[in-house]
């Protein structure tokens, strides 16, 4: 399974996911996106296209073939783009707390901006902004840790390649209309709460790709996978074992 993070995180959000893959035998890769992380910083503009273009490199230099691709927010429109343009190398998809639909000119607008005020100011004040949004207000209470590791990432996140990222999500197609092309099997995720990309939106990606199951989480805003990490795990257990080959794998990367 390789494991797409979302904005503006790193690899370390699936820790949980990694953990438990581990224990099913379950190969589990998941890195650091360009401008994130431990990567290089890359200023300017990195389109969609890029990070799956780096995807797919990354499985030809580990030997694998097809992988079942599995993205959170940013990260789930990246994986909307690595099927575009590789849908032979994709077993099934997992789309969690994400949507398909292009951007509008105010969002467009709206990213923009936020890219430039990153680079102005540093993550510090964003992060600490919508650290009640990306989990629930709840959760920043009741579960301190995850709150902590979750505005580690954002703060930690470098201006440049978190601003390049947005500049290149503004540009980003409409994956609406390749919905129903989609042929692999696929689960939706999404948390209760979820303040960015709410129910309605996972409903739309169920409702237009053949077969696609929806799981919502309870409890949970944007990263459900952090903030219920044993009932998004249940989740995509459950996917794997009902793929014709069943898990499969019996080592884990970690990259």
């Amino acid at each position: 399974m390789l494991l797409v993070h979302g904005h503006p995180f790193d690899r370390t959000m699936w820790a949980p996911q990694i953990a438990e893959l581990g224990r099913q035998g379950v190969r589990a890769v998941a890195p650091d996106l360009r401008g994130y992380g431990e990567t290089t910083v890359v200023p300017g503009v990195t389109p969609l296209e890029t990070f799956a273009g780096d995807l797919v490199a990354l499985l030809d230099q580990l030997g694998i073939g097809r992988a079942v691709v599995c993205g959170l927010s940013m990260g789930g429109q990246i994986v909307l783009e690595f099927y575009r343009l590789f849908p032979e190398r994709v077993a099934a998809l997992v789309l969690a707390d994400t949507f398909a639909r292009g951007e509008t000119p105010d969002g467009k607008r709206e990213r923009r901006e936020r890219a430039e005020r990153l680079v102005a100011e540093g993550m510090a004040g964003y992060a600490h902004e919508v650290l009640d949004k990306m989990i629930t207000p709840a959760n920043v209470a009741d579960l301190p840790d995850v709150a902590d590791h979750v505005l580690a990432m954002m703060t930690g996140a470098p201006p440049q390649g978190a601003a390049a990222a947005l500049r290149g999500r503004a540009e980003r197609p409409d994956y609406s209309g390749m919905l129903a092309d989609i042929d692999v099997p696929t689960l939706v995720l999404v948390g209760r709460d979820d303040a960015f990309t709410p129910v309605g939106d996972a409903e739309f990606l169920r409702d237009r790709i053949p077969g696609a199951r929806l799981a919502v989480i309870e409890g949970a805003g944007h990263l459900p996978n952090l903030e219920r990490p044993a009932e998004f795990n249940a989740e995509l257990v459950a996917h794997l074992a009902a793929l014709p080959a069943g898990p499969g794998g019996t080592d884990m990367t970690k990259v």
